[in-house]
């Protein structure tokens, strides 16, 4: 199986504070891998040096083939990103935000224009084209992010909480749309709050005071922990936390 990210040691220092402590592990092509921390854990931080966002202290990190500390630039073209904020611009219009990314992205107008039509049919937002944003509803703006995130066909995503504060029906949808990605390659690398959507995931790591204190399935980090689901496994490991802030 193809690896699409690795890291070796990767560390994070701000001043005397290790954010990130060398962190090691690799994820697959076509992986869902849910990456857990409690607030202070460290995974923001992470996430912000594999999105190339942020330089290591030390360590390595490779993402899509580059390597974060030499090639930040291709690293950033090579994937998708979608925060909890869903990453859309309210006051323009719905094609105004997918051409506006994609050309971010490096995407030719000509097939911006092409796909955009496809994505809108895909969707069901043909009548919305021409709709603002901000008069979406919040089901219909997660999808339209996650959809953005993934137009120019990034090998990997990263969705940083994406489905915070929206309801349990509408993430059952959002996930959907997650499993058709990885079906079709694109690997999705998704921290998230809720325990319930890291038994959704091909495996799971768990950082604790900037280190990963647990990698696997859910299943066998259940029968680890001697857990009956991924919150108690969860509540565990965060009970050893001594930090708060990341």
């Amino acid at each position: 199986m193809k690896i699409v990210i690795q890291t070796d040691g990767l560390t994070k220092q701000f001043g005397n504070f290790t954010a990130v402590d060398n962190i090691s592990f690799k994820v697959q092509k076509g992986e869902i891998f849910g990456f857990l921390g409690a607030n202070g854990a460290g995974k923001t931080t992470a996430m912000r040096m594999l999105c190339g966002l942020s330089l290591p202290t030390s360590g390595k990190g490779m993402v899509a083939g580059y390597d974060i500390e030499q090639e930040p630039e291709k690293v950033k073209r090579s994937i998708g990103y979608m925060s909890q904020k869903f990453s859309l611009y309210e006051d323009l219009k719905v094609w105004e935000n997918i051409r506006l990314f994609a050309g971010i992205y490096g995407m030719k107008s000509k097939d911006i224009a092409l796909k955009t039509d496809a994505l809108l049919k895909q969707l069901g937002f043909e009548s919305e084209r021409d709709s603002y944003v901000k008069s979406l509803p919040l089901g219909w703006k997660q999808k339209l992010a996650f959809s953005v995130a993934i137009f120019h066909e990034p090998k990997i995503v990263f969705l940083d909480e994406p489905t915070g504060g929206v309801d349990p029906a509408t993430r059952r949808q959002f996930w959907e749309l997650i499993y058709e990605a990885a079906d079709r390659g694109i690997t999705v690398f998704v921290t998230t709050h809720y325990m319930d959507e890291a038994e959704y995931c091909d495996r799971v790591s768990i950082m604790v005071d900037g280190r990963i204190d647990a990698l696997d399935t859910p299943k066998s980090l259940k029968n680890q922990f001697n857990a009956n689901n991924m919150d108690e496994v969860f509540h565990q490991l965060a009970r050893k936390a001594q930090r708060s802030d990341n």
